[in-house]
């Protein structure tokens, strides 16, 4: 995109106004639009400024600073570079064609298709601003919308390959792989020698199972680029499933080379040289990978049955132990402890665990027609199949706020827990409604609290108070176990104490709270063993795009349960802040940043829903508007909030 931009930025350089008839005007200009060529970015800024103190009613300076910002990725910047070029020249065509891709890649889609509109409506007969709503339609997905503009750029340019890549990325996204086909034969026609073309048909035939097709053209992206580490990853898994698992390590080999912190490459070696009886440095490649990876349970559930084929039984234990700490609703590797401490000669402790694996199962099977638990009432599944290059390989689904950088993560759920202290609190005015602190109160001298804390209970204390409830039935008795079953991770046990809490008081709207925090838990682990996610950058590479996932998680049942306690309890602000969080989890930040907004209007000093308002914002490209917001949470105590304005705050 960046290099497309950079190209007509430099063929409509070519026009310099005649009013710069002074010599020094000149020099600048010209100084500075090669300074755009050669990439050198903020030595063109410097030229320009020099220009625009000269001359400030110099819109094609303003446009080329505009260019140098963009690429510089000050994209507020640039936008109000490409304003002032709009303002001294309403009829600038491309100003408002790049203002609109850069309000586009800002998440600004309305602002920024309008833009294109006016670009359009002046110049009919340019092709740049159909290409480049075509991306922006590809990127808000209206997807028959951008098959249209790519149509249209096409009839002026028929040799442009991202064209015919972008629109057969459109018609995969409304499944019509034949045209999509078409148009990857086309892009590569097009250009014989450009390996994304190559890489985007691969992909798709390597997803129909066409092997060898597939293997002929990640072959020819990599001859034509031999450092594009897409094609040696999906050669790497083409190979894995022609049983040529040799050729796929050599592949993996590749991908590690050029990315030495691949986590994913890492953990797809480790299988490899596992089913090739190369044990060792498997074990080296899992290491690596914890390395990157603390919380991911499968890579310790896997490691543990390398451990086990090498004998090294202690270790193993020790990796399902992790694996059952991490989820302990986790029936495969209770099954498989069982087994290694049977080895170890500890007889109870696996008579325990099958017993428990077996209660676990006839959970999840009873669940069946959620498919979220699918997956784990069948104990024959095996979790060491290769994962796509595109897998979310995380301990979490919602790590960041951003592709790129250190992790900056959401402000976590309120609940209701135990605590032997009072939590931080960060809210100067302790919003707390009557009916919340009657609550409270009605379970006094249990020691609950409403916070984002743990708990600062130790597991053996948490287990004698959980067994102290387990004779009495009245609601309160069994929300409170429902809290200490969930302090100590049995996450099915919790769910079904607080649903029959609320058979016996419909009407607390606390149960449904607590209920559906407990129930977002287990989903987080479910993810981290079996998500994937669809790209939908447009700015990625188009391989990536390609990618369909095959399983989903939602939160609908933790998002229906805080759907109830809203209605029964419309002014709490936290029920919005909990809900907004499973959105966002959920990825509809739109619903999220809604209801972080009602949140706040209930809660103006509510400095968690204001944190976490300004990541959705900044994760939806509103980068300006998040930072505000992010700002407002740093004034109200979230000391986390200035580590996210260093990063994001742009200057203009």
């Amino acid at each position: 995109m960046r290099k497309f931009l950079l190209a007509l930025t430099l063929a409509f350089g070519l026009f310099i106004n005649e009013a710069y008839s002074q010599y020094n005007k000149q020099f600048f200009y010209y100084v500075g639009r090669e300074y755009l060529i050669d990439n050198r970015y903020r030595e063109a800024i410097e030229t320009l400024n020099v220009l625009l103190r000269f001359d400030p009613k110099a819109y094609e300076a303003y446009f080329l600073r505009g260019i140098a910002k963009y690429n510089l990725d000050d994209l507020l910047g640039a936008e109000a570079d490409f304003t002032s070029a709009i303002a001294l020249n309403p009829v600038y065509t491309t100003a408002y064609q790049y203002r609109a891709i850069t309000r586009a890649t800002l998440g600004n889609y309305d602002d920024a298709l309008n833009d294109f509109a006016e670009a359009i409506d002046l110049r009919p007969d340019i092709a740049g601003p159909y290409y480049s709503r075509g991306v922006t339609y590809l990127q808000s997905q209206q997807f028959e919308k951008a098959i249209a503009d790519f149509d249209m750029y096409i009839r002026f340019e028929s040799l442009v390959a991202d064209a015919y890549i972008n629109r057969g990325t459109a018609y995969l996204y409304l499944q019509d792989t034949l045209k999509a086909h078409e148009d990857f034969d086309k892009a590569v026609r097009t250009n014989r020698e450009y390996p994304v073309s190559y890489a985007a048909r691969g992909s798709l035939l390597m997803n129909e199972r066409r092997y060898d097709e597939a293997l002929a053209d990640f072959n020819m992206a990599i001859r034509y680029d031999s450092t594009y580490i897409i094609p040696y990853f999906n050669r790497a898994l083409t190979y894995n499933n022609l049983n040529r698992p040799m050729e796929a390590m050599a592949d993996f080999d590749k991908v590690i080379e050029l990315d030495p912190h691949s986590a994913i490459a890492y953990f797809n070696r480790a299988i490899l040289r596992t089913n090739i009886g190369d044990y060792n440095r498997a074990l080296d490649d899992y290491n690596k990978v914890t390395e990157y990876l603390t919380g991911n349970v499968l890579v310790y559930y896997n490691r543990a049955g390398l451990y086990t084929i090498l004998g090294d039984y202690e270790s193993s234990l020790a990796d399902y132990n992790r694996a059952i700490e991490l989820y302990p609703d986790f029936a495969n590797a209770y099954i498989n402890r069982s087994g290694i401490k049977t080895m170890l000669r500890d007889e109870r402790g696996a008579r325990e665990d099958r017993m428990t694996a077996e209660r676990k199962i006839a959970e999840y099977r009873s669940k069946l027609t959620d498919s979220t638990f699918s997956i784990y009432a069948d104990t024959s599944r095996k979790f060491n199949a290769l994962l796509a290059f595109d897998t979310k390989f995380s301990g979490s689904s919602f790590e960041r706020a951003s592709d790129e950088g250190e992790n900056i993560t959401l402000r976590p759920m309120f609940r209701f827990t135990i605590r032997k202290d009072e939590a931080q609190n960060l809210d100067p005015q302790r919003y707390r409604p009557e009916q919340a602190e009657e609550f409270l109160a009605q379970m006094a001298p249990f020691g609950l609290r409403l916070t984002t804390e743990n708990t600062d209970l130790v597991a053996d204390s948490l287990i004698v108070l959980d067994r102290s409830l387990a004779d009495d039935f009245d609601w309160q008795t069994l929300f409170k176990r429902g809290v200490t079953q969930t302090l100590i991770r049995q996450y099915t046990s919790s769910v079904n104490l607080y649903t029959a809490a609320i058979e016996s008081n419909p009407s607390n709207p606390f149960l449904y709270f607590n209920r559906a925090t407990t129930r977002a838990e287990m989903i987080e682990f479910i993810s981290s063993i079996d998500n994937s996610y669809q790209r939908v950058a447009i700015e990625s590479d188009p391989v990536a795009r390609l990618h369909n996932s095959s399983r989903s998680y939602n939160y609908d049942e933790a998002i229906a349960d805080l759907n109830k306690a809203a209605k029964l309890y419309p002014e709490w602000a936290h029920i919005y802040y909990n809900r907004a969080c499973l959105y966002a989890l959920s990825g509809d930040f739109p619903a999220a940043y809604e209801d972080y907004s009602r949140a706040i209007e209930l809660n103006p000093t509510f400095a968690e829903a204001y944190f976490n308002r300004g990541l959705v914002q900044i994760y939806m490209k509103d980068t300006r508007k998040g930072c505000l917001d992010v700002s407002k949470a740093g004034e109200l105590g979230i000391l986390d909030a200035y580590a996210v304005l260093r990063r994001y705050s742009i200057e203009e």
